[in-house]
């Protein structure tokens, strides 16, 4: 089986598509592949149909919706030997779904982008540039756009972004240290544009600025978000970022690629 939720979900079981159209069967499927290849409890996926109105006849009208997508999955299945029941199985009070982790998109993002965690960690730019890119390529729209979300799957979702994020701005500074501050500009005004209230693109949008010689935008682009957060949440830049301002204006050589940096100091 194969499942994709970072963007309109996918589901396939030798390649046939078996996503249900019904919204609660749906909701179940996404949860339970999230979880992969753990259990999710009864009460969690009670919760996550229900919220906190579950009603009376919940157990029952679970293992209905279960039922139907292991019919779902036994009808696609081409191997008889393969039993719905231990692709969806029962276990310790939940339901688990027997799926390798590299078979799930959001899975495998997450190990993508560890991996690039860890070669940005240490000093490991061009390697940490491309799984990164390759993690945030698994993305196509926002998560699970097409399945309802009750309050369980919610929290995943905003893991999920956070994560995304994360992913987005570790890649971009390890661009920026790889020296490629004129390719990032038009992503990073995007970006921006965006995220407006978002002081680590703005950072990074200010430098890549500079180092193409265009200092006087990279001011600009801080008094845009000075602006914003003043008027949105009444809030100053960080001393990071107004440390960078000092930096811009002052035209501080660490700003400059390493070994330009370098080269500035010894003259």
């Amino acid at each position: 089986m194969e499942v994709k939720v970072l963007g309109p979900m996918e589901a396939y079981e030798d390649g046939v598509p078996i996503v249900p159209s019904a919204p609660k069967q749906r909701q179940i499927l996404a949860l339970l592949a999230l979880q992969a290849p753990q259990a999710v409890t009864v009460p969690s996926l009670m919760e996550e149909l229900w919220g906190e109105d579950i009603p009376r006849s919940a157990s029952p009208t679970l293992q209905t919706y279960v039922l139907q997508l292991r019919r779902r999955i036994g009808a696609a299945s081409a191997d008889p030997g393969v039993r719905p029941k231990d692709v969806l199985a029962t276990r310790f009070g939940g339901y688990l779904l027997d799926v390798p982790a590299d078979r799930v998109d959001a899975r495998e993002f997450e190990r993508l982008a560890q991996a690039g965690r860890r070669a940005f960690d240490s000093g490991d730019d061009f390697t940490a540039s491309e799984l990164l890119r390759t993690a945030l390529d698994l993305w196509r729209g926002p998560a699970l756009v097409d399945v309802p979300v009750g309050p369980v799957l919610e929290l995943e979702l905003m893991r999920l972004e956070e994560g995304r994020m994360a992913a987005l701005e570790q890649r971009i500074e390890a661009d920026l240290r790889l020296g490629r501050h004129a390719v990032l500009l038009g992503e990073l005004r995007v970006l921006v544009a965006q995220h407006p209230l978002h002081e680590n693109l703005c950072a990074q949008l200010m430098i890549a600025l500079y180092r193409c010689g265009a200092a006087g935008r990279a001011l600009e682009a801080h008094a845009r978000l000075s602006d914003s957060l003043v008027e949105t949440l009444g809030l100053n830049p960080s001393p990071r970022l107004q440390r960078l301002h000092r930096a811009v204006l002052t035209g501080d050589p660490a700003l400059e690629l390493p070994d330009v940096a370098a080269r500035v100091a010894a003259r």
